[in-house]
């Protein structure tokens, strides 16, 4: 396994801006068609995982834990308040993805790679599906791949669904984790630990049935 990298605050929100810059833009481009699309964030089609995009920092940490109590659940919050802001038209959703782009998200516990990694995860959500390319940059996926990884990454990763397993990008030589070997493309290795099953079919390793099998009794919303 390979140390974690330290990495500057401004580096990782400067990354964050830039990925909701190119989503908005995206977004921008998509007919309804594309926009109505199943995502790969159960439940959630295009249009509002970018809604939750905007949610993100538009009703921040505290707005999500009034919705947790409101709705019973932190997941449901968070459903309830992005297909609340899915009502708007694309065209906003996206302006204000694009205006609240340099937003610093840093919450309690979980500190700035969650905010890099739920914008890097929800991309890949959206242009998955939409048969578009999804090739962040590595360098990111690693960073987000030291926060899945760790243990301030329970709200995106359930307990026990990466214990005994390690993840090994062969793209990058980075490895995760001790145990039976998965091995594939970082940005694959990184869909499948928040949950995602799109990418299965690039990872490989004797550690594979272990984890496709988790993936069935994990599915959440992150």
């Amino acid at each position: 396994m390979t140390a974690p990298v330290k990495t500057p605050k401004e580096f990782v929100f400067a990354a964050v801006a830039n990925e909701r810059r190119g989503i908005a833009s995206l977004i921008e481009s998509l007919d309804d068609s594309q926009l109505a699309t199943e995502s790969l964030c159960t439940g959630w089609d295009v249009k509002t995982v970018a809604a939750h995009l905007v949610s993100v920092f538009a009703d921040g940490f505290w707005g999500f834990q009034v919705a947790a109590v409101r709705y019973a659940g932190i997941h449901r919050g968070i459903d309830a308040l992005a297909r609340r802001r899915a009502q708007s038209p694309a065209a906003d959703i996206a302006g204000a993805l694009r205006n609240g782009a340099d937003h610093e998200l840093s919450p309690p516990v979980s500190g700035p790679l969650s905010g890099l990694t739920d914008v890097l995860v929800h991309g890949g959500d959206i242009r998955i599906p939409l048969g578009l390319p999804f090739e962040p940059d590595p360098e990111l996926v690693a960073l987000s791949l030291d926060f899945l990884t760790g243990r301030r990454a329970l709200a995106f990763v359930p307990f026990g669904r990466l214990r005994g397993i390690c993840l090994r990008a062969d793209d990058i030589d980075r490895s995760w984790g001790k145990g039976a070997e998965v091995f594939g493309p970082a940005r694959a290795l990184m869909m499948t630990a928040c949950g995602r099953d799109a990418n299965l079919h690039q990872l490989d390793g004797p550690g594979l049935p272990l984890l496709r099998n988790r993936l069935t009794g994990f599915r959440d919303r992150s």
